[in-house]
């Protein structure tokens, strides 16, 4: 058997992961092209479990000066300086507080615990001016800083449209405003986090900073590219395969379809999610590692207070641009969360228009039960059950029986959602044939109108028109009017239509007319 260097996802720390003798996917050549000139100031936003705290622990490596660490790695040959800096590394991970007293007792603890690293004790009061401190004392011999803040965001991320977001916000935007009055002092800054906050609202004057998170030049310096997932991984690529019991090409194209699809600048290769792609190789199955990370309960409460369509996404180029954490928008907090990634993109005279979809199968599984359970408030298990029954109905073509499983689905929404969109109805319609593995198509447009779903099954193709405000008359009246089904006439498999009448007063399917 081939020795194969172990694998491990939780160790972030450069050093450890070296000195371990663990996997590393080489991205130096990408750091260094970050690093290689005289100054450089940068932010970065990315999911969860991208690499984010591996890349800021790499970085603080190199201007510590830990040469020996990387020996064997693209930098190496590179005509990188090796000059030791004094580096500043804050992990706001920690940081997350409920009340502003709080963190601003943790920015202060930050801030002396990294002083304490170089033998110094600080003499002012408050956590900015603590920091000023201690860039001016680690600098006073002529030496520049360098300053890696990971996690930026989170101690926002918790009070996001609650009364306590403004005040956590003012503190944040306070310690973030030393680094730019302390720019002359700096050889190197990152920032990392999730979300890409405006920085009128906490970066305040930040201006130096370039932003690299739509950046062509650091779309591949997180993940894995398709060329570095065969090139570092074929042991554990074959070994997989003899476990599920399939070719080495058939398991490559499982594992794209699972794990790949993240693009983060539109002509960028498209990436792979570096943890989920470790843990099936640990654990030599393909399973919906995204889980692990938690309900998005937030970007959920979002889209019940304003239902979008998920099936057909696009957003401006001006929607990615910085925004306001008190009027925030939907879509770009989904690209920027990991949930939705960049398809493509249109030119529109000089306005850019991107396509968004689901990266991948795992995010789209995660979404839609997050989604489903939230939407519904059906019990998991009960969910479990009822998706099943729904399943074997579809593919038998017992349409009847579909929707009235699916007024399971309504029956247990709480009296105090508001159900007066159309739209939150389809939002369920649309997630939960996504769950069972359906193809579905929402707003399908043809050259007479929009199709408000089109469901196809391996023997049926079923054509459903929605009224939350009218009735199954005038929903079957508008499918032989506007003559949707004609783009199927050529298809073998048997076309169904629906016309279906949700009741916002008994807040759920009440009638429809099948033909």
């Amino acid at each position: 058997m081939v020795d194969m260097k172990p694998l491990t996802t939780s160790i972030y720390t450069f050093c450890d992961l070296i000195a371990g003798g663990y996997l590393y996917v080489d991205k130096t050549a990408n750091i260094y092209e970050l690093i290689k000139g005289y100054k450089g100031q940068y932010f970065l936003a990315r999911p969860r479990r991208f690499g984010k705290s591996l890349l800021i622990s790499t970085l603080k490596s190199i201007f510590l000066g830990q040469r020996e660490l990387f020996e064997g790695l693209a930098i190496a040959d590179r005509d990188y300086d090796w000059k030791t800096y004094p580096v500043i590394h804050l992990d706001l991970g920690t940081a997350a507080a409920q009340t502003v007293e709080e963190l601003e007792r943790t920015l202060t603890y930050l801030i002396d615990d990294q002083a304490a690293l170089y033998d110094i004790k600080l003499s002012r009061e408050g956590y900015s001016d603590r920091f000023k401190e201690l860039i001016s004392l680690l600098t006073n011999d002529g030496k520049k800083v360098v300053l890696l803040v990971d996690e930026y965001d989170k101690p926002l991320l918790g009070h996001l449209e609650k009364p306590t977001a403004p005040e956590i916000q003012r503190v944040l935007k306070e310690f973030y405003s030393v680094i730019k009055t302390t720019e002359p002092q700096q050889r190197f800054v990152l920032l990392t986090g999730v979300s890409k906050f405006s920085k009128v609202s906490i970066f305040s004057d930040l201006n130096n900073l370039t932003d690299l998170t739509m950046s062509r030049k650091a779309s591949t310096l997180l993940g894995y590219t398709q060329q570095e997932l065969e090139d570092n991984f074929p042991e554990y690529i074959t070994e997989l395969s003899k476990e599920i019991g399939k070719s080495y090409d058939e398991t490559l194209s499982d594992l794209r379809e699972w794990y790949n699809g993240y693009r983060f600048e539109e002509s960028a290769p498209t990436i792979y999610n570096p943890v989920s792609v470790m843990k099936c190789f640990d654990e030599l199955k393909f399973k919906n590692y995204w889980f692990e990370t938690g309900s998005p309960s937030f970007l959920i409460n979002m889209m019940r207070k304003n239902p979008i369509d998920l099936d057909n996404l696009t957003a401006n180029e001006e929607e990615f641009s910085t925004y306001e954490p008190n009027h925030l928008a939907t879509l770009p907090l989904l690209v920027q969360t990991g949930y939705l990634t960049i398809k493509d993109v249109t030119q529109l005279n000089r306005r850019r228009s991107f396509r968004l979809g689901f990266p991948n199968f795992e995010i789209e599984e995660s979404f839609s039960h997050w989604l489903a359970l939230d939407f519904t408030c059906l019990p998991p298990q009960e969910l479990s059950g009822t998706l099943q029954k729904l399943y074997y109905a579809l593919n038998e073509g017992r349409i009847e029986d579909v929707l009235e499983l699916f007024k399971v689905f309504f029956s247990q929404i709480p009296n105090n959602i508001t159900l007066q969109y159309e739209k939150y109805y389809q939002t369920i319609f649309f997630t939960v044939f996504k769950l069972i593995g359906a193809m579905v198509d929402t707003e399908v447009n043809t050259n007479t109108g929009r199709i408000d779903a089109v469901i196809k099954t391996p023997k049926d193709i079923f054509i459903f028109e929605f009224k939350l405000h009218g009735t199954t008359e005038e929903a079957m009246a508008q499918i032989h009017q506007k003559q949707y089904a004609t783009p199927y006439r050529d298809d073998a498999r048997r076309i169904t239509l629906i016309g279906v009448e949700f009741n916002a007063d008994e807040r759920n399917i009440t009638n429809w007319l099948i033909e």
